[in-house]
């Protein structure tokens, strides 16, 4: 697990001087204070087993002293925990536990704790659910015991919605309980029944075997098979045959015509088939569900990143705690260090040294704290680090960037893809031709052997249920899904996974997306009456909002120039994709961007061209010249994209020799006009489009990877597109995918693993087809008792999802400095 040079605790790389401390009689370093302090409380409270437990190393305990008693705060209880009897219950969430040994350990360390009724923690979806009587025990002794071994707790998305999660859960388990009891007893007195070969069995003890099974199934077939037969009802009135219509039907079928046979004396029950149908595919469809559950545990990543409550500044300069909902936009938080931003806002001091840093490794996937200064935007759920920090707030609730990728991630899996619905189609149609071959097979056995009429139909009813076919797509799409969250990259349409994986073409913006969103202004002249000073102020004041990773370079050179004149904030601001960005400036109008655009009389075109121009639409009087580097990663990325058989472009609105430049860092061949590889520069948005649509009348499928509010339309028009999550959120809106963090490593092993799926879902629709093919013949043959179809079938569809399953294990070239999950 751990090496000598690695921490005991963590496995974080030691320092220099290492902490010891001997844990079960043997010297154990450790990385610092927070991991030995973890390690002896386990040792001590005699709970050393987890050592030896764990599949994994634990996080890392954070030695950041955090107070966790604002969470025994009345009305924040009141919002996110419910009374029960003896005290209060809560779920919170962390993303430290790493395997069923942190589970465990959460539960002996939480129950030590007085007051605490009951622990239930759930290693694979980071739940934490606490029962306590906070007579005795305040909340924030538990989360305090929490994330002094590493498990920093966080809310959940809301205690109404983790109830109504649970209660569905706990429904389901205790379906599949009382189908696998019942199914077993069953199965039981039916081995008898079948066991007397000979007829020799006492009438009066076979018809008690029978009702005693009649007894065993009746709650098996109407409780534990309920939600079968409820979604039958639901495909009858909406007129159509599904997978719930075939298996309630032959449920019902075999369950009542053994009934029937039960109260005449008839030869044959089928009981045991009727059981054995509803136990089985409940498992199957749990561990669909819990495929699903894995992929969704992607929003609730992002409701970790919610505190509490705030820390709102008065007028006086005084400081008072209030919910999220009491805040509005010009409200100024401060907030501490190691605590989450609850509220998108601006930046208001730095400390003058280099700016507060800010960890928005949730948000992008970037590893490592983000340094801003003043006027810059931290967004809500990242996280304070090295220093406090004063914000005024900009955007609340669903208004932040949080809540967008929130209501991204749950559009995205709420939506069925087409390759889907196509599958419920012939699923549809699967069942009503099964039906109709059913009848023929029970009319030409009643003509030739009568007695085993009804048990040859319905062994055809349930070996050649649909249910793998059903389950092909939805379980590889769940599984897929969740293997792209762990790499960092959100899908926000399902029917984009199938597209990116035929992809023939991929086409990428320069600035922000090839380019590492750092420009620097390199010069700067100035014409007419205006000073340097004062032309940098208007220019920063119009870019400052844009979102355009230009503007990051204004706000760098205005904060490190001298004299800077102070420019009003700007107002009207509005952006003319391609062209620039214009508003008015202490009531003066102002454009900035191409010189033919934001000064048409003095533009001189050339070399001019290369540079942001500001004026008034005819006169210049500024012109910026900026440098842009490639983003470090992007030559290895756009050569894995080759090595998978895609074609690479480069479409920018810069000028050719920045393109041309750009082109040549990330080794783009630049070529002919007519080769099969583009480097076009000067394009408009329209340009852009329309260079997508050329290529796609080729026959081309064509992925767009971009960034920039300009990058909207071609993004919307590509058959496949990309966003940077660093990048603008209509741009974000408009593509099928988001890569988190700005590391374009990720789109190849997105490429590769949408190839994976589609392989997967082939291999499924093909196993699904080729199973049907051969175990209808055998059923219609009398070759396959029901019970016997029952189990070939649930066996089918429990194949397709662990193969779809596979699609979990992240591909071998993902970097090892991608944290999981992260968007």
């Amino acid at each position: 697990m751990t090496h000598a040079a690695t921490c005991f605790h963590c496995g974080d790389a030691l320092p220099p001087q290492p902490l010891r401390d001997t844990i079960a009689g043997t010297e154990q370093a450790f990385c610092c204070t927070g991991c030995a302090a973890a390690a002896r409380w386990i040792a001590d409270a005699d709970l050393g087993d987890y050592y030896r437990l764990r599949q994994t190393d634990a996080a890392r305990v954070s030695t950041e002293a955090i107070d966790y008693a604002c969470w025994d705060r009345a009305d924040l209880l009141a919002e996110h925990s419910t009374t029960v009897d003896g005290g209060r219950e809560i779920t919170v969430l962390t993303d430290g536990m790493r395997c069923a040994a942190c589970a465990w350990l959460i539960d002996r360390a939480l129950t030590r704790e007085p007051g605490v009724r009951e622990i239930a923690a759930n290693a694979i979806t980071g739940r934490i659910r606490i029962v306590w009587d906070d007579a005795r025990t305040p909340l924030s002794a538990l989360l305090s015991r929490l994330a002094s071994l590493g498990y920093r707790p966080s809310l959940a998305t809301g205690e109404a919605h983790e109830q109504a999660r649970r209660r569905e859960r706990n429904r389901w388990l205790l379906r599949l309980g009382v189908a696998g009891l019942g199914s077993m007893q069953a199965m039981m007195f039916a081995e008898a029944l079948y066991l007397d070969t000979a007829g020799e069995m006492p009438l009066p003890t076979r018809d008690f075997f029978r009702w005693i099974t009649f007894l065993v199934s009746t709650p098996v077939v109407f409780y534990a098979g309920w939600p079968f037969i409820e979604g039958m009802w639901r495909e009858l009135r909406g007129r159509r045959l599904g997978m719930d219509t075939l298996i309630a039907s032959s449920t019902l079928l075999a369950y009542f015509a053994s009934l029937l046979e039960t109260v005449r004396g008839g030869v044959h029950v089928w009981y045991d088939a009727a059981v054995m149908f509803v136990f089985l595919l409940l498992a199957a469809r749990m561990l669909e569900q819990r495929a699903r559950g894995i992929a969704s545990a992607q929003v609730d990543a992002l409701a970790r990143a919610r505190p509490a409550l705030a820390m709102r500044e008065r007028e006086d300069g005084s400081a008072e705690q209030v919910p999220l909902a009491a805040l509005a936009a010009g409200d100024v938080l401060r907030i501490a260090v190691g605590e989450a931003v609850p509220a998108d806002g601006v930046l208001l001091d730095d400390h003058g040294d280099g700016g507060a840093a800010f960890d928005e490794a949730l948000l992008t996937g970037e590893s490592l704290p983000v340094s801003k200064r003043a006027g810059d935007t931290a967004y809500a759920g990242s996280l304070c680090r090295e220093r406090p920090a004063r914000l005024r707030v900009t955007h609340t609730g669903a208004d932040t960037r949080l809540s967008q990728l929130v209501r991204l991630v749950e559009r995205a899996q709420e939506q069925r893809p087409a390759i889907a619905r196509a599958a419920d189609r012939i699923a549809s149609v699967f069942v009503a031709v099964l039906s109709l071959i059913a009848l023929g097979v029970y009319l030409w056995w009643r003509v030739h052997e009568p007695a085993r009429a009804f048990e040859v139909a319905l062994a055809v009813l349930v070996v050649s249920c649909p249910c793998a076919l059903s389950l092909a797509v939805p379980a590889a799409l769940a599984a897929a899904h969740g293997a792209l969250a762990k790499l960092g990259v959100l899908a926000l349409r399902g029917e984009a996974l199938d597209t990116l994986a035929r992809a023939d073409r991929i086409v990428f913006d320069k600035t922000g997306t090839l380019s590492d969103r750092h420009p620097r202004i390199v010069a700067i002249d100035t014409f007419g009456d205006i000073d340097r000073s004062r032309a940098l102020a208007i220019a920063t004041a119009l870019e400052r909002d844009s979102g355009h990773p230009l503007a990051a370079a204004f706000v760098e050179a205005s904060a490190q120039e001298a004299g800077t004149s102070a420019a009003t904030d700007a107002r009207n601001v509005h952006a003319s994709p391609g062209h620039g960005i214009a508003g008015q400036v202490d009531g003066r109008a102002w454009r900035l961007g191409r010189a033919a655009w934001a000064a048409a009389q003095d533009a001189r075109g050339g070399d001019d061209e290369a540079a942001l121009w500001l004026g008034d639409g005819q006169r210049a009087s500024a012109r910026f010249r900026l440098q842009e580097t490639p983003r470090p990663e992007a030559a290895e990325a756009l050569q894995a994209l080759r090595a998978q058989g895609l074609s690479v472009a480069l479409c920018s609105g810069d000028a050719e020799q920045a393109v041309a430049r750009m082109a040549d860092a990330v080794d783009i061949p630049r070529g002919r006009p007519h080769d099969d590889v583009h480097v076009r520069a000067r394009q408009t948005p329209e340009d852009k489009l329309a260079y997508v649509r050329e290529r796609q009348a080729t026959g081309e499928i064509v992925a767009m990877v971009g960034d920039g509010i300009n990058d909207a339309p071609v993004l919307a028009g590509a058959d496949v597109s990309i966003a940077l999550a660093d990048g603008a959120a209509l741009a974000q809106r408009a593509a099928d995918f988001v890569v988190g963090g700005g590391d374009l490593r990720r789109i190849p092993q997105a490429v590769a693993l949408a190839r994976r799926s589609r392989r997967i879902v082939r291999e499924n629709f093909a196993w699904a087809i080729g199973y049907n093919l051969l175990a209808l013949p055998l059923a219609a043959a009398g070759m396959v008792t029901p019970w016997i179809a029952a189990v070939g079938m649930a066996l089918s569809s429990l194949l397709v999802t662990l193969n779809a399953l596979r699609l979990t294990r992240l591909p071998a070239q993902a970097p090892t400095d991608i944290r999981a999950p992260r968007i």
